[in-house]
């Protein structure tokens, strides 16, 4: 069995005393794991670091086999990475996201937007709207897609400004006023391709919804916590806002 791809490099395991085993997110296979043999070399540690797009050629006897990883630099990005905390809890949420994925399932749409994230991740107020974004996809490829196209009482594609907890559909201001308490706020970038002025207060809002529908549709039902690395990209964001208007 072989295949080549190229993939995004999510992080790596210690195996025996000279290998690793490398988790990636591939454009083809989806995440897919392989033993990298002297992947603990001077040499070949700055290249298996997370964040770095690699290419890679798989080798196993069968399919079903962990098999073996042969990978080459297509894009270094660790070390720019490194000097962020935002990109650190960044990439280590992104690995924690996909790993909600079942193993070698094809996302050919989250690689994509893996990658676009990725170029960011050093961008807080670029890299924290595209997180969120990267949420919401994930909810879609995972069966929890929420409908912010248009409102569900009305149908109309203005004016939205809540979703329902119970259906994750849109609904405008006006006709969702009545229950407003009940409604989670829709920021107005998460219905447009305009990112460039998010405010704070609208990215708080986004990821508390996207959090709300993760808890309650794949964290309750798997028995699982919200991943540490989540909370440490948020308050990531957090402190560098605030640095930014010192």
């Amino acid at each position: 069995m072989e295949w080549r791809d190229e993939g995004i490099i999510l992080g790596a395991r210690k195996y025996g005393e000279t290998s690793v085993v490398l988790e990636t997110m591939t454009a083809a296979h989806g995440r897919h794991l392989g033993l990298v043999k002297g992947g603990r070399s001077r040499r070949m540690q700055p290249l298996l670091q997370p964040g770095n797009r690699v290419d890679l050629v798989w080798r196993a006897r069968l399919e079903e086999h962990l098999g073996a990883f042969q990978v080459e630099p297509l894009e270094l990005n660790a070390a720019r990475l490194l000097a962020s905390a935002v990109a650190i809890h960044g990439i280590q949420l992104l690995a924690a996201h996909l790993r909600l994925m079942p193993e070698r399932d094809a996302h050919a749409g989250l690689y994509e937007t893996l990658k676009v994230i990725t170029a960011h991740l050093d961008e807080p107020e670029i890299a924290g709207p595209l997180m969120v974004r990267f949420e919401l996809a994930l909810l879609d490829e995972l069966g929890f897609g929420l409908d912010l196209g248009k409102c569900a009482l009305t149908g109309s594609r203005e004016g939205l400004a809540y979703v329902s907890p119970k259906s994750g559909r849109a609904v405008t201001q006006e006709a969702g006023t009545p229950w407003r308490d009940k409604l989670l706020p829709l920021p107005d970038f998460l219905t447009t391709r305009n990112t460039a002025e998010t405010t704070r207060e609208a990215l708080d809002d986004a990821y508390r919804l996207t959090g709300f529908f993760f808890h309650r549709n794949v964290y309750e039902p798997r028995g699982m916590e919200e991943p540490d690395a989540r909370g440490g990209f948020l308050l990531a964001l957090a402190r560098s806002a605030e640095r930014a208007t010192d």
